[in-house]
């Protein structure tokens, strides 16, 4: 992290919002951190871990009141068992886990090891140093995924339907937000999906895909200059104002407002 603040005295530019196409750990070792990661506020001490994804926005608020490791790695350096058994690819896992006991030294030990062998491996030909770093980099990804689970209080599975539907808006979301278009889709019915995400997010269908849009309106409007018809169309609406108004109702502010609003903060 005190590398990353030098730089970003050197580089403005590092100190805006940022919008990821890396897989990013962040975890502290003194102190505190506070870092924004889609529009979430999260406060990092010693033994939590941030995990921000590819295609999320990220803001580092102040490094210099603590001190810490960044992990940065491209999407597919794993390989595809230990992609599955971390849910590498999942949009919507979670940012923040806070350590304790046996799982936070498991995972000090094997962050240690990865961040030695980076530096130690430097001298090694480029295919031999990444084949070494691959195998390091999926002990901290499982260690930190599979942590000890207390007896009596397993972590919950999400049923097929939800997975699927989940997969499904992540794919279409800029061409349809309507449930009967995902039902048709899915070759289930609208009510099965509602009662699927209701289950696993605690809202239903339509408010889950409304949620997708309204992120990544907010995700685009946060770290790109398009203008509001630019998002409006990338987003699939047909018409700025019908966009306007469908995050307005569901953000509680305008889209214009939201952006200098981000801005100034």
């Amino acid at each position: 992290m005190a590398q990353l603040h030098q730089r970003m005295q050197r580089r403005p530019g590092l100190a805006r919002a940022q919008r990821l196409n890396f897989h990013q750990l962040l975890t502290v070792e003194q102190g505190m951190v506070r870092h924004m990661v889609d529009f979430t506020d999260y406060t990092a001490t010693p033994g939590a871990w941030l995990w921000v994804r590819p295609g999320q926005v990220q803001h580092f608020r102040d490094l210099t009141t603590g001190s810490g490791w960044l992990v940065l790695f491209q999407p597919g350096v794993l390989d595809t068992t230990t992609s599955a058994q971390t849910r590498l690819d999942d949009p919507f896992g979670r940012v923040h886990r806070d350590l304790a006991g046996e799982d936070a030294t498991a995972m000090e030990e094997a962050l240690g090891h990865l961040v030695h062998e980076y530096e130690a491996t430097t001298p090694l030909p480029a295919p031999l140093r990444a084949r070494i770093l691959q195998h390091l980099l999926a002990v901290v990804m499982l260690r930190l995924t599979h942590q000890a689970t207390p007896i009596g209080s397993p972590a919950p599975e999400h049923t097929e339907a939800f997975l699927r539907l989940r997969t499904a808006v992540e794919e279409h979301f800029t061409r349809t937000r309507h449930v009967n278009d995902y039902a048709r889709i899915l070759g289930y019915s609208p009510r099965t999906l509602t009662r699927a995400t209701t289950a696993a997010a605690g809202v239903g269908a339509k408010e889950f895909i409304d949620h997708r849009v309204v992120l990544e309106a907010r995700r685009l409007l946060a770290h790109g200059d398009d203008p509001i018809n630019r998002v409006a169309d990338r987003l699939g609406f047909d018409d700025a104002s019908n966009f306007v108004k469908y995050f307005t109702q569901r953000a509680g502010i305008t889209p214009s407002a939201f952006r200098r609003q981000f801005q100034a903060s």
